[in-house]
């Protein structure tokens, strides 16, 4: 007679799942163990927990599909709490096992006893304990079809002894799950209403995000339709920027002026798929169209006029024949010209800077960028290496681009770039990772040589937490705390049985990284690049301006006026001399 975990294979099977991101522990040995037994079930063994829930989520956010992570209880379990944040935030459907003291323990304070449905209730919209076996069928079912249509985290969990307990054939009668498929528009009312907004502006302007995913032809012909410029938020680039005329580059700390001017200027903002949530960068005096699955994201970010429920797709699909087409292109060629301009700047930081030392991070983007495949999956630390990926990674339609755009957390370059390999083992997969959160997972890099995971690691090694520096500047902070002393990573890739290099001079980087992208296994380049480089947004405020000044003052009065003078020749003589 088959056990529950046998049967929780099975469903999983069924339901075209086929591996689990995990690290085992003895109250899981009843759910690994059936995995032993199971032909056609792949047990993805990680370094630690949290990258088995990093690794589900890259997995799910480039599959579309459902993917599975499990972590033994207590301190097992627990370690899945970050990486699962990341997968609800990212909005992406991922299944938790989070197995669970004996239940005649619970309460007692018991050995690695905590409270999981406590725990996971915020970083999931779904979280049960399956307490006998007669229940798991049902809540199997449950959290599943949950996880893929609310795109969300469930959380199952399960004692050790419900895991091997045995249930007759005829008592789990689940089916498959797989997503619904459905058409998700707004009423004709308020499509009438939309077009008549869009109809009377003169200066449209679209800025789309992962909303927008699968609707890039609609889009265009939108924007053909409005003569509007299309701005994207972060998640939205792999989805717009590629063949698009009327791409005017992102938004945001990490964007483009071209991309806020686009917005400043617009009479009408139409908001297409996107949570955009930094409300600096919205228009003043605009009307506001916002366009969502959740009705409840609408006007949460910056006041609407007009909110719609509906795809983008379905919704632009039944608001075009609406809208009369405009023959000014005024706003658009202007917004156009100033992307030309803006993009031709960070484009010429792009390069070898007369072999100057150290390296320009930008430089390395591009060299990456030129060099990489064009079906190419790549992940980003979150700190300067997302400043980077956003600017200089060209998208193409068959690119893919994935991070904690939205919890934002160190160290999810490596974990995700597991989870974007294993799901797809014939593609290049290149993680773009910070020296400080690669330190912080370093042990994944073992899980790259022990699954022969053949992901390729650039590392922007700048010795210091330079996003965190970059925060202290501009509130008037003198840096501490920040400092970061690395080893040779290139050396610690070689000693763990990886390829490994490290390059400190820009006349070398060209043929490291395609050596690295060469070669036929996990590999890993060490670039030392300027600490002191900086990324400004595309908008400065007044309060941002008086703390660098306030930064530059404090840090001379520190005794640190070799740091500014670094900061100084970095940034601006640099560009002097270009």
């Amino acid at each position: 007679m088959p056990t529950v975990a046998q049967h929780l294979i099975a469903a999983l099977k069924s339901s075209g799942i086929n591996r689990v991101y995990g690290l085992p522990g003895d109250s899981l040995n009843g759910f690994t163990d059936a995995i032993r037994r199971s032909e056609d079930m792949a047990w993805e063994h990680v370094r630690h927990e949290e990258t088995a829930a990093f690794a589900a989520t890259a997995d799910a956010a480039l599959t579309g599909q459902l993917a599975v992570c499990a972590g033994s209880c207590g301190p097992g379990n627990t370690h899945l709490i970050n990486g699962l944040y990341d997968a609800q935030r990212t909005r992406v459907p991922v299944l938790a096992i989070a197995a669970h003291i004996p239940l005649s323990e619970v309460g007692t304070g018991y050995f690695q006893e905590t409270h999981p449905q406590e725990l996971f209730r915020e970083c999931s919209v779904y979280c049960e304990l399956v307490s006998t076996p007669e229940m798991a069928p049902r809540l199997v079912e449950i959290a599943m079809r949950t996880a893929i249509e609310e795109n969300g985290v469930a959380v199952l969990v399960i004692p050790g002894e419900v895991f091997l307990a045995k249930l007759p054939d005829r008592d789990w009668n689940t089916k498959a799950v797989v997503p619904t498929r459905s058409v998700l528009r707004p009423d004709d009312e308020s499509l009438r209403r939309a077009a008549d907004i869009l109809n009377a502006g003169s200066r449209v302007t679209i800025l789309g995000g992962a909303g927008t995913a699968g609707a890039h032809t609609e889009l265009l012909r939108l924007a053909e339709t409005l003569n509007s410029p299309i701005v994207h938020a972060f998640r939205g680039k792999e989805h717009i920027e590629y063949e698009n005329p009327f791409d005017v580059g992102m938004t945001g700390l990490l964007g483009f002026a071209s991309g806020y001017k686009a917005i400043k200027e617009a009479d009408v903002l139409l908001m297409l798929g996107t949570d955009f949530p930094y409300s600096q960068f919205y228009p003043d005096n605009a009307e506001v169209i916002q366009v969502d699955i959740r009705g409840s994201h609408l006007g949460r970010r910056t006041p609407v006029d007009l909110g719609l429920v509906g795809s983008v797709k379905d919704t632009i699909d039944v608001l075009l024949p609406l809208l009369t087409r405009k023959a000014d292109r005024t706003h658009l060629d202007r917004s156009l010209n100033h992307y030309q301009r803006t993009r031709k700047s960070l484009d010429s930081l792009a390069l070898n800077d007369r072999d100057r030392t150290p390296i320009r991070p930008e430089y390395v983007a591009g060299v990456v960028n030129q060099l990489a495949h064009d079906d190419t999956v790549f992940t980003f630390d979150v700190g300067s290496p997302t400043i980077w990926a956003a600017r200089y990674l060209t998208m193409n339609g068959r690119r893919r681009l994935t991070g904690s755009f939205t919890h934002g957390t160190m160290a999810c370059a490596l974990p995700h770039a597991i989870g974007a390999q294993t799901a797809y083992p014939g593609r290049q997969v290149i993680a773009l990772a910070g020296d400080g959160g690669l330190a912080m997972g370093f042990g994944e890099l073992l899980t790259l040589v022990q699954n022969n995971l053949p992901v390729k690691v650039i590392v922007f090694n700048n010795s210091s937490l330079n996003f965190v520096e970059l925060e202290m500047k501009a509130a008037g902070v003198v840096n501490f705390g920040t400092e970061l002393k690395n080893p040779d990573f290139g050396a610690v890739a070689q000693a763990i049985g990886m390829f490994g290099r490290r390059v400190e001079q820009p006349a070398d980087l060209e043929q490291a990284v395609a050596d690295a992208l060469a070669h036929n296994g996990p590999a890993l380049v060490d670039v030392v690049v300027a600490r002191q480089e900086l990324s400004i947004p595309p908008a400065i405020s007044a309060e941002q301006a008086k703390g660098f000044t306030v930064y530059a003052i404090r840090t001379i009065l520190a005794g640190r006026a070799d740091e500014l003078l670094d900061l100084v020749s970095t940034n601006v003589a640099r560009r002097i001399l270009d």
